[in-house]
């Protein structure tokens, strides 16, 4: 549930665009937009997964690792172009790490922030995929 997606990149000698449209370039309506920045050195961000939402972080400035699994696969991400998105779905944990000086991450989501939607602690995600693994069997 998660993959990396190449962004159309607008070449210019005053310099670059990258635009991105809801629904065209990402596959969700986009209900919300965030972004983490002047994170101090050695910072961990996220350690969490959603039980619907849909998010694109994309490395506007500067690079960070993002960790991901989905209970089953594992994989480690570095995001270091901004004319490249993570794409993340529903149901993986993920945390954000190893922020170079200066970094800024753009997050593009597919609902309003709702708590409710949020499972913030690891055991409570094995158990949400364990109760998903059943239900797929």
């Amino acid at each position: 549930m998660w993959k990396l997606i190449n962004f159309r990149k607008i070449f210019d000698s005053r310099g670059n665009l990258t635009p991105i449209e809801g629904e065209e370039d990402i596959s969700f309506r986009i209900a919300r937009v965030y972004y983490l920045y002047d994170i101090p050195s050695g910072s961990v961000r996220a350690g969490h997964a959603h039980t619907q939402l849909q998010q694109i972080y994309i490395p506007v400035s500067g690079s960070f690792d993002v960790e991901l699994t989905d209970g089953t696969n594992t994989d480690v991400l570095q995001l270091n172009r901004p004319d490249q998105g993570l794409y993340i779905g529903p149901g993986v944990w993920r945390i954000i790490k190893n922020f170079s000086a200066g970094s800024v991450c753009l997050v593009l989501a597919s609902a309003k922030y709702d708590e409710e939607e949020y499972i913030r602690d690891k055991d409570n995600f094995d158990l949400f995929v364990q109760k998903h693994l059943q239900k797929s069997q």
